[in-house]
């Protein structure tokens, strides 16, 4: 089993891979303003990889609370600067954080090799995009909620999730594409409240589909914030308690800001879990 496409192959089951985050925008929650230069980015990217990320994730939209919805040119404004940096002088795997296929289309054809979708939806377009560019594509569950706003869920919010997934991939199946290419994400912090967000990363074992990647992506949330009272800034513990919960529910992939420490929890985790 991979999570593979034109330019990357992850073979599941081995490890846990580490998705690090690169924002160059100056409202995301946890690092607004602290990327928004090429070389302040440079540095960043240089230190990510060296610290064990598999993939970058860069993200020229805030999706956050309060954020506010930017258009896709001024996306793809911000993303021209930063995919030169990456695909050509770090030559890394490149996934772009959007809900665009404009964008998402541009990054494609400048070094991304995976889109990281955050509009909870199936996009035809998109899913057009994936299976031309024979790249992967990361599917959020959000329940038709986002940051703030949460729905009213018929039963659980796991049963949801578990719903959800069958049915993207159904779709997915339907329009061509390769289960290699998919990766699911469960959406901590879209369309949840906080005991709906511990909820599902404590149901992994029973979200996990044995042939899909699956993603977790909580590091510094509002989720940790809650549970533990800490700022921000001082996540990283709690962030860390819970990748390894999601370690042990069969997550492939992490999605964090600390690199470094994520990384040596995420060994320690596979040495315990996965050998």
């Amino acid at each position: 089993m991979t999570f593979c496409g034109n330019g990357f192959n992850f073979e599941l089951g081995k490890k846990t891979y580490i998705m690090g985050i690169l924002n160059v925008t100056d409202n995301s929650f946890a690092d607004g303003g602290k990327y928004n230069t090429v070389e302040k980015a440079r540095k960043q990217v240089q230190k990510l990889l060296s610290d064990g990320a598999d993939i970058i994730d860069i993200g020229a939209q805030s999706t956050g609370p309060n954020s506010v919805k930017i258009s896709a040119k001024a996306e793809i404004d911000l993303l021209k600067n930063y995919l030169p940096l990456l695909s050509d002088e770090f030559k890394c795997v490149i996934s772009v954080d959007t809900f665009y296929p404009q964008v998402a289309e541009f990054a494609l054809n400048n070094g991304a090799s995976i889109i990281n979708d955050v509009s909870g939806t199936f996009n035809t377009e998109m899913a057009e995009l994936v299976k031309k560019y024979n790249c992967g594509w990361i599917i959020m569950h959000t329940g038709g909620g986002d940051a703030v706003n949460v729905p009213n869920y018929k039963g659980s919010v796991t049963d949801d999730v578990v719903e959800f997934f069958d049915s993207m991939l159904k779709k997915c199946d339907e329009f061509g594409l390769s289960r290699n290419q998919i990766m699911l994400d469960i959406g901590v912090g879209f369309g949840k409240n906080y005991s709906q967000n511990l909820e599902v990363i404590r149901n992994l074992n029973v979200i996990k589909r044995k042939d899909v990647a699956l993603l977790t992506a909580l590091s510094l949330k509002r989720v940790i914030g809650i549970a533990t009272g800490d700022e921000v800034s001082e996540r990283l513990y709690g962030t860390i308690a819970a990748n390894t919960v999601a370690i042990d529910g069969g997550t492939d992939f992490i999605r964090v800001h600390n690199v470094k420490e994520a990384a040596s929890a995420a060994k320690m985790a596979d040495a315990l879990l996965r050998s």
